[in-house]
C-alpha cells in the first residue's frame, strides 16, 4: 500500500513538473527571439541544443528504435506561392504597391523562381538534415552500428518522405557500407506509420466537430491594417481584386515561414511585427494540436489512431531484446504522426489536454514537438546482467516521461513497456 502511495505521489509529481516547462519562457518571447519558430511545423530543424548524459557504467547500447518526420520541404502546392504573386503583380498592374510593396514584389519574382514546380517537395535542406541526423546517431552509439548490423527503414508512400528516408540511409552506408541496411517505401506499412480511424477521418471532414473550435479561435480579430498598408497604397484593391485583407496578410505569411526551408537568402520576416508573427502562428498551433494531438476537441480520436504506431515499437523492442530482431528499426512519416506518437508516448511538453484554446500555447507549442524533420529516437542499453535500459530522445534532445526511474534520463525498460501498453487499452 505504501509503495503504491509513493509511485502515485511521484507519477503525480513528474506530470506537475512536465505542465509546468514552458512557464519558463512565453511563446512570443520565443518568436520574438526566433522568429523562425512562428512557422510551427514549418520550423527547420535546428538539430540538438543540449549535450548528452554520460551512459551508467556497465551498460552498453545495442538497439535503436527510431521515428522521424520528413525534412524540410516547400508549401504543399505551387499555388500557395502563385497566389500571393499573382495579388501583388494585380496590384502593381493597378498602381496600388507602395515603394516597399514593389520591392516586395520583387522579392517574390525571386522566391518563385526557386519554387516553381516544386510545391509538396523535399527541399535539399530536407536532405541535408536527414544525412546529419543519421550521421549524429551513427557517431553516438557506434556500438550499434557494426559491421554486418541489421538496419531496417520504412517509409510512408509520400515521395517527400521516401526520399528522407534514402537521404539519412544513404549517409548510414557511407559511414559503413558493411551494415545490411534494408529500406522499403510500400502501401503495406501504412498500418502502422501512418494509420488513421474512420472516427479520426470523419471527424476531421465534419466543419462542427474540431474544426469548429479552431475557426472560432482563428476567427478572432487579427488587425491586419498596419501590414497590408506597408505595402498595399490603395485599399480599394482588396475589393477590385476580391481579395480579403487577412488572407493576404497570412498569404504573405505562409510563404515568409517557408523561406527558411528553401535555398534562397530571400526574407520577408522584415514585413511583420512578433506580435503579427505571435497571432498567425497561433492559427496553425491550433489546427495541428486539434487535428493531431490530445485535444479534448478531437474525441482521442488522434490517439486512437497512433496506438498501431506505439505497438510497433513495443513489438520490434522486444524482438531485439531477445535477439530476434534488427540492430536499428528507423521509420519515417509526417507531422500528423509523430505529433500523437510523442503524445500517447507522453514525452515533456507534448502531451497537453487543453480545452480553451487562447492557453494553449502556454502549455503545447507545435515547432517544439514537430519542426522538419522532427525525431523521436528510443536507444536501448543493457548490462552484463542482462537489465535493459532505455533513453527517449525528442529532436536529439533528452527528454523525459512520467514514470518513475533511479537513474534519469534512463529508464528501466520493463516500466516503460508497461506505462506504454496502458496507453493502447481503450
Amino acid at each position: 500500500m505504501k509503495k503504491n502511495l509513493i509511485k502515485t505521489a511521484f507519477l503525480l509529481f513528474a506530470l506537475a513538473i512536465s505542465s509546468m516547462s514552458y512557464a519558463q519562457k512565453s511563446a512570443f518571447d520565443e518568436i520574438k527571439e526566433t522568429p523562425e519558430k512562428s512557422g510551427g511545423v514549418y520550423y527547420a530543424y535546428p538539430g540538438p541544443t543540449s549535450t548528452l548524459t554520460a551512459i551508467p557504467k556497465g551498460y552498453e547500447p545495442f538497439y535503436i528504435s527510431h521515428y522521424g518526420r520528413h525534412g524540410s520541404r516547400y508549401l504543399l502546392s505551387d499555388n500557395d506561392y502563385k497566389r500571393t504573386l499573382d495579388n501583388l503583380r494585380k496590384a502593381d498592374s493597378l498602381n496600388a504597391l507602395t515603394d516597399l510593396g514593389k520591392n516586395v514584389l520583387s522579392r517574390m519574382e525571386e522566391i518563385w523562381k526557386e519554387a516553381e514546380f516544386h510545391g509538396d517537395e523535399l527541399a535539399p535542406l530536407g536532405k541535408r538534415q536527414h544525412r546529419g541526423i543519421a550521421e549524429r546517431m551513427y557517431q553516438n552509439y557506434p556500438q550499434v552500428f557494426k559491421d554486418n548490423a541489421v538496419v531496417t527503414a520504412r517509409s510512408t508512400t509520400s515521395m517527400r518522405v521516401a526520399l528522407s528516408m534514402l537521404s539519412f540511409c544513404e549517409r548510414l552506408k557511407e559511414l559503413n557500407p558493411k551494415l545490411n541496411l534494408d529500406w522499403e517505401t510500400s502501401r503495406k506499412n501504412m498500418c502502422y506509420l501512418n494509420y488513421h480511424t474512420k472516427r479520426y477521418d470523419e471527424l476531421k471532414r465534419d466543419r462542427n466537430g474540431w474544426m469548429k473550435k479552431h475557426f472560432e479561435f482563428a476567427m478572432r480579430p487579427i488587425n491586419s491594417e498596419r501590414f497590408n498598408s506597408q505595402i498595399i497604397s490603395d485599399t480599394s484593391f482588396f475589393k477590385k481584386a476580391k481579395v480579403m485583407p487577412n488572407m493576404f496578410m497570412n498569404g504573405i505569411f505562409d510563404i515568409a515561414v517557408d523561406l527558411q526551408d528553401m535555398e534562397t537568402n530571400v526574407s520577408l520576416f522584415d514585413l511583420f511585427t512578433t506580435e503579427e508573427l505571435y497571432e498567425c502562428w497561433k492559427n496553425s498551433n491550433s489546427w495541428f494540436y486539434n487535428s493531431d494531438a490530445d485535444s479534448p476537441h478531437n474525441q482521442g480520436t488522434a490517439m486512437e489512431s497512433t496506438r498501431p504506431l506505439l505497438a510497433h515499437f513495443i513489438e520490434r523492442a522486444d524482438l531485439a531484446i531477445e535477439g530476434k530482431g534488427e540492430n536499428v528499426t528507423l521509420r519515417f512519416g509526417h507531422d500528423g504522426n509523430i505529433i500523437p506518437l510523442a503524445s500517447i508516448m507522453h514525452l515533456k511538453d507534448c502531451y497537453a489536454h487543453e480545452e480553451d484554446l487562447t492557453k494553449l500555447d502556454q502549455v503545447w507549442r507545435n515547432y517544439y514537438v514537430s519542426p522538419m524533420g522532427a525525431n523521436i529516437q528510443l536507444i536501448f542499453f543493457r548490462n552484463n546482467k542482462k537489465d535493459v535500459i532505455v533513453k527517449i530522445l525528442l529532436n536529439e534532445n533528452e527528454t523525459s516521461i512520467p514514470v518513475k526511474t533511479d537513474m534519469a534520463p534512463y529508464y528501466h525498460w520493463k516500466d516503460v513497456k508497461e506505462y506504454w501498453e496502458t496507453q493502447l487499452k481503450d
